[in-house]
């Protein structure tokens, strides 16, 4: 990567992190301090927890489309203009149902999809890859973040400070859009990053995407499920101070980040992806099903939930690389779209089901229920086809016709190593789906080489 790329990279997945940070930093804290505000119920609290999820996914795909239209700067300034608005609604809120609003105002400042353009339109096509994996591991890290420094900013400034922060924090992200981040060349859609509207309903009707849709939605059904009760489990049935709660998920996090790496080499390294993916899902199961039963021990609850996040990380590491590796080579941003959209579709119904099953239930029916979904998951996901290894693979060729495009896709499916090629002659770019390991790279250069009008 040039200067110029790490940079943009860089620099936009701090954006995004900034704004995930301000939406996960609740998530530990806020079961706790919805018993204070006026109007309160289970369900409610729920429903404030997972509401940024429903407008998120709705919205993600139509920001990403209006950032092709209206430029990629303003449309992520104005999300984050509205995550300011609605983190500024949720501080000043006395009561559950204007939290709800905040949280909702929140979510509908849905930039991931306008993010990733920008950081198409900064990127080479050989090196946006490297560009994309950084902005995801910034959420990843977000996470794991927002975990650790909740609890302790809910002692040191309570909820409303938290949510005054996520202002703050939204405000500096528009600072570093419009100081930091290089302004691009040229902005243009770009398939491998961004959704196509006339692919949709191909995407749509794909069932083995849609096994992974559903799946990204399960797991972060159950996460979320799972926020409306374990903060409680900690203080009320442990008698851990939610100052403290941070000292039960650093050593758990750590650990489980430490304890899934070796699944994922193995995983790709020997080309068993399906076999990890479906034991992640496994693990997943069985702790939620085991924190239904033992969830009053300290020594209980922390095994359980470190087997949970060893399961959730392998699975938030390679549903994504499912993603690509099953999703046709022009249509991965797209796929990719709506992969994004059920993750937050599913983390809205986890709030909202979490909630009213814990008013209903107890902390046992929430764990029963997500431990149900998983199992379901398990069952759907069993008959998925195993993958092929191919990563997607881009090559300006220049503009052309369509029967030049159509002829210069024959000639590098004839390559060695190249499984798939689609090339769209008015973008002058060839997507490819190709084996690296069998990829005669020089045959490939001289195919591009000869489709250049």
């Amino acid at each position: 990567m040039t200067s110029g790329e790490r940079r943009a990279a860089v620099t936009l997945a701090g954006i995004f992190s900034l704004r995930m940070l301000g939406l996960f930093m609740i998530l530990p804290v806020f079961a706790l301090y919805a018993e204070e505000l006026e109007g309160a119920t289970p369900a409610l609290m729920g429903l404030a927890i997972g509401a940024y999820g429903m407008t998120q996914a709705l919205l993600q795909i139509p920001f990403g489309l209006l950032s092709d239209r209206l430029g990629r700067k303003p449309v992520i300034a104005a999300g984050l203009l509205l995550f300011a608005l609605g983190s500024v609604v949720a501080a000043l809120s006395t009561s559950i149902h204007g939290v709800i609003l905040g949280r909702a105002l929140q979510g509908s400042g849905a930039i991931a999809a306008a993010v990733m353009a920008l950081a198409a339109d900064l990127t080479r096509e050989e090196q946006r890859t490297k560009a994309m994996a950084v902005i995801g591991m910034s959420i990843g890290l977000s996470f794991s973040v927002a975990l650790l420094a909740g609890p302790v900013l809910d002692h040191w400034i309570g909820i409303s400070g938290i949510f005054w922060l996520t202002a703050v924090l939204a405000c500096l992200g528009i600072a570093m859009l419009y100081l930091l981040v290089p302004n691009p060349a040229i902005s243009r859609p770009h398939r491998d990053a961004e959704p196509v509207p006339g692919q949709f309903l191909a995407v749509l009707r794909d069932a083995e995407l849609l096994r992974l849709d559903f799946g990204i939605l399960t797991l972060h059904m159950v996460l979320t499920a799972t926020f409306t009760v374990l903060p409680l489990i900690l203080r009320d049935g442990l008698g851990l101070a939610s100052a403290a709660h941070w000292k039960f998920y650093l050593p758990v996090l750590l650990l489980s980040v430490a304890a899934m790496i070796p699944f994922i080499i193995y995983a790709e390294r020997r080309r068993r992806l399906k076999p990890v993916f479906l034991g992640a899902i496994s693990t997943v199961t069985l702790a939620l099903f085991g924190m239904a039963f033992w969830h009053a021990q300290l020594v209980h609850v922390a095994l359980l939930i470190f087997l949970f996040y060893v399961g959730f990380n392998l699975l938030e590491a390679t549903l994504p690389s499912l993603i690509s590796k099953l999703a046709p080579p022009d249509s991965k941003g797209t796929a990719m779209g709506f992969y994004s959209s059920s993750q937050f579709f599913g983390a809205f119904l986890g709030g909202a089901i979490g909630g009213w099953l814990q008013g209903r239930a107890g902390v046992a029916g929430v764990f029963l229920f997500a431990g149900a979904a998983t199992l379901l998951w398990l069952l759907v996901a069993a008959s998925m086809r195993s993958p092929r290894y191919l990563t997607t693979h881009l090559i300006q060729v220049g503009r052309m016709d369509a029967q030049q495009a159509r002829l210069l896709a024959q000639r590098f499916t004839q390559v060695r190593g190249v499984a798939e090629a689609v090339v769209i002659g008015e973008e002058g770019v060839a997507y490819l789906k190709v084996d690296k390991h069998a990829l005669d790279e020089d045959t490939l250069a001289r195919a591009a080489a000869s489709g250049m009008p």
